[in-house]
């Protein structure tokens, strides 16, 4: 008996032991293991603080929380202004099974949860909440969930979703503590990149800004300084298009003047209503407005889908003072980051700059113009006291000579001579008042400088100056009717080029010849389209037979198209004071 009892009692404390041994190591495991998490939870905060560059660090996130929780997948949503999911990182899905997938979550389902209530979610089963819609077609089968918000000064910024931890485990209370403090650590790496992209932008604007100011005091044209302002903005926001719009004369449309970036050619010319388009918004609101999809913004009423291949846009007024002097909108692929209201706002300043611009080249043209009519008044003063006065006395002299010339033959010829220097006379004074005349209302320049005014305005939307010929007494034998619809046409046929020809290059003639006005307009473009639609061509037609004319249109000699406006024309009165007078009365 005693030895069965000492055998016994000596077996109970091995085992006792053993139990021991295995509990003790099962907790050194444990220790060990909450180390390695928080070495691992300590490395995870370090390598998202390195990041400065917003992108760089929304990856690091994600990556970081996948390894740290050992989830299979894992993804970061970007909440936007309209409580949808703006961005979407993704980790685990490989490129080719995303693209199966189709387009990224915008923010519903089990995933808007966590927007609506920006509380950690842990999930045993996903399909058994009542929030969860399933999974779309080809995405991998995910049945455990973690989700951890993200807060910048406690404002939400987005989620960190995790699903399927490995080995078939679930997601326990130590996962979700160490995916909420890295949570925090994300918060406050996002901040510093948000500061950090901040500072850069600030310092580009400002480069940016010195650039501009520097081109115009330089006194450089305004299409110039246009395209380095648009330059600038697509390089500092990273914008896919670029353009400007101006007010069309006359009316509240706006026309696309310059347009840099993808599909840059489909949108330079476009016409866009005041009333129902994006840009006009924008000069209604006063201030930069953007929308995260311009073909589904509500703002856009009016005409067809011009914008395709858009996705989020910003749109600023050019204000000099207090007059919008046009638009400038930058705009980013579809399925871009939308443009932030930190982005928008030093576009404002900046597109002032895009508006002196053009009032400096206003007030430049201005003084031009100025200086222009006052050598006109030099010139008409020149030709009425030197030149008239000189041939007047010429044709005095030789027709005092006539009779001391009893040769019939030399007698017609000094009367053919007589005869030139009068009409010689006519013509300059009609020259003359055609320097000095002043029309009313919207007429104040002469037919010329209307002309010249209607080809400086075309050559925005050209991209280049046409070629223009002016032949006869324009500005004294047109009459004023014929005179607007003759600039009506011009400004209609180099539209049309603008918008459908593609040519480089254009040649505008105004010739008056005969008692007839023929303005012919020549370009190197793609020629007529067969079917095309003509109702602006019908319109200069209408404009043409109502004065009694043609007009005519045809495919150039050497490709293109030439355009060809023909009226009937009768010498304007010069006025009583102005007649031209014989010397022979």
């Amino acid at each position: 008996m005693s030895e069965t009892s000492t055998e016994s009692g000596g077996q109970l404390p091995r085992l006792r032991l053993d139990e021991l041994l295995e509990e003790l190591q099962t907790r050194i495991d444990t220790i060990r293991g909450t180390r390695d998490r928080l070495h691992g939870l300590l490395e995870a905060v370090l390598s998202v603080g390195r990041e400065l560059d917003l992108p760089h660090v929304l990856r690091r996130i994600v990556e970081s929380a996948v390894v740290l929780v050992d989830a299979e997948y894992g993804a970061l949503g970007v909440i936007g202004d309209d409580a949808q999911l703006s961005e979407f990182l993704t980790v685990g899905i490989p490129d080719e099974q995303a693209l199966k997938i189709g387009p990224l979550p915008s923010g519903h389902g089990i995933l808007g949860e966590l927007i609506r209530n920006p509380e950690t979610l842990r999930l045993p089963e996903l399909s058994a909440h009542p929030a969860s819609h399933g999974l779309p077609e080809n995405h991998p089968p995910m049945r455990t969930f973690l989700g951890v918000p993200i807060r910048v000064r406690d404002v939400a910024f987005g989620n960190i979703y995790l699903t399927e931890k490995r080995g078939g485990r679930e997601f326990d209370t130590e996962d979700e503590a160490l995916l909420a403090t890295l949570a925090v650590a994300a918060g406050i790496a996002i901040e510093n990149a948000r500061l950090y992209k901040r500072a850069r932008e600030g310092q580009r604007w400002m480069e940016a800004n010195a650039e501009v100011v520097s081109e115009l005091l330089s006194g450089a044209d305004e299409t110039p300084v246009l395209e380095l302002i648009i330059d600038h903005g697509r390089r500092i926001l990273g914008a896919d298009l670029g353009v400007v719009a101006l007010p069309v004369a006359g009316g509240t449309d706006l026309q696309v003047t310059i347009a840099v970036g993808v599909d840059a050619e489909s949108h330079r010319g476009l016409v866009l209503p005041g009333e129902g388009s994006f840009m006009g918004a924008a000069i209604a609101a006063g201030r930069p407005i953007t929308t995260p999809h311009i073909a589904k913004d509500p703002r856009v009423t009016v005409g067809p889908p011009r914008w395709q291949g858009l996705g989020p846009v910003v749109a600023v007024p050019m204000v000099a003072g207090e007059k919008a002097r046009g638009v400038l909108m930058l705009a980013r692929k579809e399925g871009s980051v939308e443009f932030t209201e930190a982005e928008a706002s030093p576009l404002l300043s900046f597109a002032g700059h895009a508006a002196l611009a053009l009032e400096l080249a206003e007030r430049r043209r201005g003084a031009e113009q100025l200086a222009l009519l006052e050598d006109r008044d030099r010139i008409a003063r020149d030709l009425h006291d030197l030149a008239i006065q000189r041939l007047f006395a010429t044709g005095m002299t030789l027709q005092s000579a006539l009779r001391f010339v009893d040769h019939p033959e030399a007698s017609e010829r000094l009367m053919r001579a007589v005869d030139d220097l009068d009409e010689t006379i006519k013509i300059i004074r009609s020259t003359i008042f055609g320097l000095r005349v002043r029309a009313s209302g919207r007429a104040v320049q002469g037919l010329r400088v209307r002309v010249s005014g209607a080809m400086a305005q075309a050559a925005r939307t050209l991209g280049f100056t046409p070629g223009l010929r002016m032949e006869g007494l324009i500005d004294t034998d047109v009459p004023p009717a014929v005179a607007d619809d003759a600039v009506a046409v011009l400004a209609e046929a180099l539209s049309n080029v603008s918008r459908h020809a593609r040519a480089t290059t254009t040649g505008v003639s105004f010739a008056v010849a005969s008692g007839t006005l023929t303005v012919t307009v020549s370009d190197n473009g793609v020629g007529m389209p067969a079917g095309s639609r003509r109702s602006g061509l019908d319109n200069l037609a209408v404009r043409a037979e109502r004065h009694g004319g043609t007009m005519d249109i045809r495919s150039g000699a050497e490709g293109g198209t030439r355009l060809v406006w023909r009226v009937p024309v009768a010498r304007a009165d010069t006025g009583p004071a102005e007649k031209p007078r014989p010397l022979l009365s």
